[in-house]
C-alpha cells in the first residue's frame, strides 16, 4: 500500500504541475489524460483492497464514463462556474483522450503482470 501512496502522491504532484503552469496544449491535454489512469489506479489500490483486475476495471469505468459525460455537456447541464471543478471534470468530450486513458493502462498492466508474475487480468 505505501508503494501506491508514493506513486499517486508523485503522479498527483505532475498533474497538478500540469494544471497550474499550463504546459503546451499536448502535455496538458494528451499526458495529463494518460497520467490520471495510473493516478486513479494508485489512489484505488491505497484506499481499498480489490483485486488488480476489478480495480483495472473500475478506474478504466470511471474514466471512460466521465469522459462520454463531457459528450453530454454536464458542466452546462449542472451550471458548474468554477474553473477547478471543470479542469476536474472536464467540458470538452475528445475520443483522442480515450486512447489516452487506453494507453495509460498499459504500464499499468506491464508492471502489475511482472510485479506478481502473473497475469493481472486473470486474477
Amino acid at each position: 500500500m505505501k508503494k501506491y501512496t508514493t506513486l499517486f502522491t508523485l503522479i498527483l504532484v505532475t498533474e497538478i504541475a500540469i494544471a497550474i503552469f499550463h504546459f503546451h496544449k499536448w502535455i496538458r491535454g494528451f499526458v495529463g489524460d494518460l497520467l490520471v489512469i495510473p493516478l486513479l489506479y494508485c489512489f484505488v489500490r491505497m484506499v481499498s483492497t480489490l483485486s488488480v483486475k476489478s480495480a483495472t476495471i473500475l478506474v478504466m469505468c470511471i474514466a471512460f464514463t466521465s469522459e462520454i459525460l463531457q459528450l453530454f455537456h454536464l458542466d452546462k447541464l449542472l451550471n458548474i462556474k468554477q474553473e477547478w471543478v471543470m479542469i476536474l471534470i472536464g467540458n470538452t468530450f475528445d475520443a483522442f483522450d480515450l486512447l489516452a486513458f487506453s494507453l495509460g493502462m498499459i504500464p499499468i498492466y506491464l508492471i502489475e503482470k511482472f510485479r506478481t508474475n502473473e497475469m493481472p487480468i486473470n486474477r
